[in-house]
């Protein structure tokens, strides 16, 4: 067991992830001190959070916040803000782990930062690899950092590739619920944000949920475990599996396959992702078989959910291709969250911005930018890369 504390940063504590990851911090306190934070704009949370777990730096959106949050603070305490206060969080000499669990393309920044100081990254942030996975794995060649995936399907995958060789692996089977929508005959022309926020088995943020409803959620991820794992897309397989038991599996060349099951609670893979290559006790829901007693497997139904063809075809595409499928993806995602368009019609923005652009290969992280601020004004929605 660990015998040295170890200093751990969260970006995005006020998230989803965040917190599940400030539970773990808490379950694991005498090994783990919390020593960065950082929030958007949930000031209120982040004030709490900062006062039960006293970290030295702290990071918001906006330099008002930050402003804010000093009035608010009196302990001694740095406090960043924007892009450039993520990458100098995740980069801070004293943080051994650095959790990136922001929301969207604006994790690139972090995750460069924390790669160039050679730190242990626990990856929440599926975007960034999806909208500059060649640069990263080039970052990572250079630089002595290791990324530990948090997803639950990426922690699947990477807990059973554990001491095989990538050569001998067939085929990734990534699993995806469905979402909510799977199994319903339902007007996705009448869906209502509160119906696509209603996840049958995961609590998590809101754009995420969403993305999970279209199906756009399984897209990112087959494109990340291309990167994470270093193998051809066409090796990659999306099955639905409604009960959430089985994260993910590796077929290997021999015709076995490996899987890992548990109860659907990210505290999981979240705590992997922090005390790797240790295990911990947790006081998650050890799993009963016997009472779940069916699980069933399904094709991905791509002529309902356009979204995840898009995903798919941009992945085989790659280079800056997958920048403009993200940033379409995340404006359309925040119109129909805002009841500016219906949910039908996120994969028909997203369309409309892929047939326009016009792809850059190898591109350098200036280029992925670009890209990103560009297919958000073709998606006609305000909005841009922020912490």
């Amino acid at each position: 067991m660990t015998s040295i504390m170890k200093n751990l940063v969260i970006l995005g504590s006020t998230g989803s992830i965040g917190i599940q990851a400030l539970n773990v911090a808490r379950h694991l306190k005498d090994e783990y001190k919390v020593t960065g934070l950082s929030t958007f704009s949930n000031i209120e949370l982040l004030e709490r959070q900062i006062k039960e777990f006293n970290p030295s730096a702290v990071c918001v959106g906006s330099p008002g916040d930050a402003d804010l949050l000093r009035e608010k603070i009196s302990k001694k305490i740095e406090i960043f803000h924007s892009n450039k206060g993520l990458e100098t969080l995740s980069g801070m000499d004293e943080a051994d782990i650095v959790l990136i669990s922001v929301v969207g393309a604006v994790g690139i920044y972090p995750l460069v930062s924390a790669i160039k100081s050679n730190k242990t990254i626990a990856l929440a942030n599926k975007e960034s690899l999806v909208i500059a996975g060649n640069l990263v794995n080039g970052l990572l060649k250079k630089h002595s950092a290791t990324i530990i995936p948090v997803d639950s399907e990426h922690s699947a995958i990477f807990q059973c590739l554990k001491n095989e060789d990538i050569k001998n692996v067939d085929k990734l089977i990534v699993t995806g619920s469905g979402g909510p929508f799977y199994k319903k005959d339902i007007d996705f022309e009448h869906i209502k944000v509160e119906q696509a926020l209603n996840h049958p088995r995961w609590k998590m943020g809101r754009k995420i949920t969403i993305d999970s409803a279209t199906l756009m959620n399984k897209g990112l991820e087959i494109i990340e475990a291309r990167y994470l794992f270093d193998i051809s897309f066409e090796k990659i397989k999306l099955l639905i599996h409604p009960q959430s038991i089985i994260h993910s599996l590796v077929e290997f060349i021999d015709g076995s396959v490996i899987g890992l099951f548990s109860e659907p609670d990210m505290r999981l893979s979240i705590q992997y992702a922090i005390t790797y290559p240790e295990r911990h006790k947790t006081k998650i829901k050890p799993l009963d078989l016997e009472v779940i007693r069916t699980l069933e497997f399904y094709p991905p139904d791509i002529k309902k959910f356009p979204c995840l063809k898009l995903a798919l075809n941009a992945g085989k595409i790659g280079h800056t291709m997958t920048s403009a499928l993200n940033a379409a993806n995340e404006s359309a995602v925040e119109a129909f969250l805002k009841k500016k368009i219906k949910f039908s019609d996120i994969p028909i923005v997203i369309e409309k911005v892929l047939n326009k652009h016009k792809m850059i290969k190898n591109p350098g992280l200036d280029e992925i930018l670009e890209t990103d601020r560009w297919a958000r004004r073709e998606a006609g929605v305000r909005g841009g890369v922020q912490c």
